[in-house]
């Protein structure tokens, strides 16, 4: 596999570039700035790897001047920036553009204070996720939104993609989980959000920043509220014959009034990977597992473990496991978190897709996704947030294999219509940027569209932050309700794949 070839750049596009270059090494001097084809090679993809691109430069800053100053200096030359967190995104959207300065935030890595009384963390977003939690810990306190990729993604990155996890389901996504940002608006201008209090006046601004996948502004800051670890926690591990009966099992328990700490569900591709991997002791011969986690006083816990109990019992389970310590719930959660690497060593390559659905819907979902896998001849393993109904299909395939990508690309395609088709959403935390951009139209009609696109304006007139991302078609803002502009007339960003 090898990137698309790009036309060889001009001389005048050339020398823009060294000046562009020269003068970002003005603005962050030292080693922040890489420019050289090698360097930039650790930069050119993210999370979604079928797709590559070199950037036109990578800059690192240091601090929020740093910021101000490049984003001023790339609005006034009408330069492209393409904000970068820990490049963890499944959904292309740190992807860099071969015109686009690539903003990188990895340097931004303090924690800035820590604030017990008030519960809240003030931190860099370029802080880990788990690194909040682990600041904390030792205190009482943790950091709710968990996703799997949190030990490397940032909390800058969390914000954009409005990021969730095991816990979302009781705790919240980021938006629920987050006080104030500091941000810095493409005209250079520094804004602040919200604080530590737990509402903000006026308009909501923090939760419209939140989710906004690096369109509307560069996040400097982050304040995030903690959480007292609760007195008691423990899991069952639910197996079933079929991954139907642990869906209608998950629908019952919801239904009857349990909101667990976190459910969580994987089928038997899914469950074979991750036990092999991590060996903690998965039952290997049924074909969904629920992992049910409740948490709060210990007669409550006692109390609702009977109840789910029961409740699977009475959806078909053969077996279950209630955790007896610490050390085995984190063990029953173990498997669940390394799922996605686990499920690397089965297969060459897999497409990790992002649907939400309703959670009635959810047996109606798999069943489909079952008879997509079979016209397509590839197969899929699932691992999903239960609780909330956010999914996680993991579409196996062989890149070396002409056309498998694209199949597999077609593939989560329709799985993500099935799911829009039944209630849901196109995505539930990885965000839109490339990989449902095209997609944003089975959702959204054109009236929808142009009214986010103003929002957009409202930030990023000129369209120069994150371009090419979440929209399937640019309007000048200028003209926004009035007329379609072509996407060439925009120079609208091919995104390169291999």
């Amino acid at each position: 596999m090898s990137s698309l070839a790009m036309p060889a750049p001009d001389a005048g596009t050339l020398a823009r570039r060294a000046e562009i270059v020269s003068d970002m090494k003005i603005i962050v001097p030292g080693e922040g700035v890489v420019d050289h084809v090698t360097g930039m090679r650790a930069f050119e993809t993210d999370g979604l790897t079928a797709y590559r691109q070199l950037p036109l430069v990578v800059v690192l800053p240091e601090t929020v001047a740093q910021v101000s100053r490049i984003l001023k200096y790339c609005n006034d030359r009408n330069i492209r920036v393409v904000p970068r967190g820990s490049g963890t995104s499944l959904s292309g959207g740190a992807l860099p553009l071969q015109d686009a300065v690539l903003l990188v935030m990895s340097r931004f890595n303090r924690i800035l204070e820590i604030d017990l009384p008030n519960r809240a963390v003030v931190a860099q977003p370029g802080v880990t996720n788990l690194g909040i939690t682990r600041a904390v810990e030792e205190d009482g306190y943790y950091y709710a939104p968990d996703p799997s990729s949190q030990i490397a993604c940032s909390i800058g990155g969390n914000v954009a993609e409005n990021s969730g996890g095991v816990h979302c389901l009781k705790y919240g996504l980021t938006t629920n989980n987050i006080l104030g940002i500091e941000m810095v608006l493409m005209s250079g201008e520094v804004v602040r959000l919200g604080g530590r209090h737990l509402d903000a006046e006026g308009y909501d601004l923090l939760a419209l920043m939140t989710g906004s996948e690096g369109l509307l502004g560069v996040v400097t800051e982050v304040t995030v509220r903690i959480l007292r670890k609760p007195e008691t926690a423990r899991a069952l591990l639910i197996g079933f014959p079929s991954s139907e009966q642990g869906g209608q099992c998950v629908a019952d328990i919801i239904g009857a009034g349990i909101i667990p700490g976190g459910m969580e569900m994987m089928d038997a591709p899914a469950i074979r990977a991750a036990e092999d991997f991590v060996q903690v002791g998965y039952p290997l011969d049924v074909e969904a597992l629920l992992i049910v986690e409740l948490d709060g006083p210990s007669v409550e816990v006692d109390h609702l473990i009977g109840q789910v109990e029961a409740i699977a019992l009475k959806n078909g389970s053969t077996t279950c496991r209630i955790s007896a310590s610490e050390e085995e719930r984190l063990a029953f959660w173990a498997g669940r978190k390394a799922a996605f690497p686990a499920v690397g060593r089965i297969s060459p390559d897999y497409y990790c897709m992002d649907g939400t659905i309703p959670r009635k819907e959810l047996p109606r979902v798999l069943a489909g996704m079952r008879e997509l896998s079979e016209s397509y001849g590839l197969r899929v393993a699932n691992v999903f947030h239960a609780g909330d109904g956010n999914l996680h299909p993991l579409i196996l395939y062989d890149a070396n294999k002409p056309g498998e990508l694209e199949n597999a690309e077609a593939f989560g395609a329709d799985i993500l219509r099935l799911c829009v088709r039944v209630g849901g959403v196109l995505t539930g935390e990885h965000g839109v940027g490339v990989e449902k951009r095209d997609l944003m139209p089975e959702m959204f009609g054109q009236a929808d569209l142009d009214q986010q696109m103003r929002v957009k304006c409202a930030f990023d007139p000129n369209h120069l932050l994150n371009p090419g991302k979440v929209f399937p078609q640019l309007r000048r803002c200028a003209e926004l309700g009035r007329m379609h502009v072509h996407r060439s007339e925009l120079a609208f960003p091919d995104i390169p794949r291999f």
